[in-house]
């Protein structure tokens, strides 16, 4: 029996319970996986001792400069209510509890935090107060986003949890909290006539399959960070948007996009044919890569050259990926990058974000829905 999990997987599961705090259960809910495999990740992870300790020094330095940076960015934002009646820089508080203490804003402000809360609990009116517990709600659903809803899937979400709203409310309540989804950038296509040399392009743009595992579509993306590019290969399955398999590496080499297809077929086991999307890039087309296929009963596609339409599912998750959580940052380390991309994909892309394409459903709820209907 081979093992169901990749390496390259368990690294990054362990990564969630070790460095960021979290929960091994609440991790293993997460992914899918059992609590007992993660625990046994884990433990065996711990036994190699952890480098690069922070010194206590280096840790109130830092402390200290989070301390000043906030006073700095409150003093920038709020410099035009400065000189403005207390109520208005009350107001500018509230505005702004999302982001910084009130201890802090009010003693930049030079205001009391006991008045602040005493105008704070002065009596509402019902609408506001309606509005209030609304706007908390889509903060709620925005910051669970990552910032990348906008008020159509704001409002699906509201719904699903139980709220019924316009969307038109959402966006006008979204605009005074300031909350504005993170927007792509319009991308040129350019077209050839030039076909395919190595595999014919069995896919024809037609991206709608009706059970999973029919079609995979599979591309490369580069990631900037002060260490170097880190590659990553991802396989989507064309059927709920799910991204089945992946890998990052420093190199962009064949065994990138093997590893990738591997997880795949891993984690999926096919019991039948898959067709297998790509564009022609050196990657795709060596030896060793179209080998693997044939080995492991997957069928070659290839896009023709200079069609970035023909594979636009992949294309479109990495513009979700990078104007959703990369945008313009660079990554300190590959590791950091790593541990970033592996939250974004498993985590929150996989089993959290709404895909308008699925109905404003998860691809993991999408797939649980077609088993249970099966």
């Amino acid at each position: 029996m081979r093992n169901k999990y990749p390496q390259e997987f368990k690294d990054e599961a362990v990564r969630q319970v070790i460095e960021h705090g979290y929960a091994i259960k609440d991790v293993a809910n997460r992914l899918g996986i059992t609590d007992k495999s993660l625990y046994n990740w884990v433990n065996k992870a711990k036994k190699t001792p952890k480098q690069n300790k922070e010194s206590e020094e280096l840790k109130r330095l830092k402390a200290e400069l989070k301390r000043v940076t906030e006073e700095r960015d409150i003093f920038k934002g709020g410099r035009r209510v400065l000189c403005k009646r207390v109520k208005e820089r009350y107001a500018f508080i509230k505005s702004r509890l999302d982001k910084w203490k009130v201890t802090r804003m009010c003693s930049v402000l030079n205001v009391h935090r006991s008045g602040f809360y005493a105008w704070l609990n002065e009596p509402e009116s019902p609408r506001a107060v309606e509005n209030k517990q609304l706007t908390k709600e889509i903060t709620e659903a925005f910051i669970e986003s990552g910032g990348v809803y906008g008020s159509p899937r704001i409002t699906a979400q509201l719904k699903r949890n139980g709220t019924h709203v316009g969307e038109n409310r959402v966006a006008r309540l979204m605009k005074l909290a300031k909350l504005k989804a993170n927007l792509g950038y319009k991308r040129r296509y350019f077209k050839s006539s030039t076909p395919s040399v190595i595999s014919d392009n069995h896919v024809q743009q037609q991206f709608v399959v009706a059970q999973p595992d029919h079609t995979w579509v599979t591309d490369i993306t580069y990631i900037k960070t002060y260490e170097g590019w880190l590659y990553l290969a991802v396989v989507v399955d064309l059927f709920s948007r799910k991204i089945v398999g992946w890998s990052m590496q420093p190199t962009m080499k064949r065994e990138l996009v093997i590893k990738a297809i591997l997880m795949a077929v891993w984690r999926r086991q096919p019991k039948s044919n898959v067709i297998v999307h790509s564009d022609q890039g050196s990657q795709y087309t060596s030896e060793d890569y179209q080998a693997f296929l044939q080995a492991n009963n997957l069928t070659s596609s290839m896009s023709r050259r200079g069609h970035c339409l023909d594979n636009a599912v992949a294309e479109s998750f990495f513009h979700s990926l990078k104007t959703e959580r990369v945008k313009r940052k660079i990554y300190a380390t590959r590791d950091e990058a790593r541990a970033d991309l592996f939250d974004y994909i498993e985590v929150f892309y996989n089993r959290v974000r709404l895909h308008s394409h699925l109905g404003h459903q998860s691809p993991e709820e999408f797939e649980t829905r077609y088993k249970s209907a099966s």
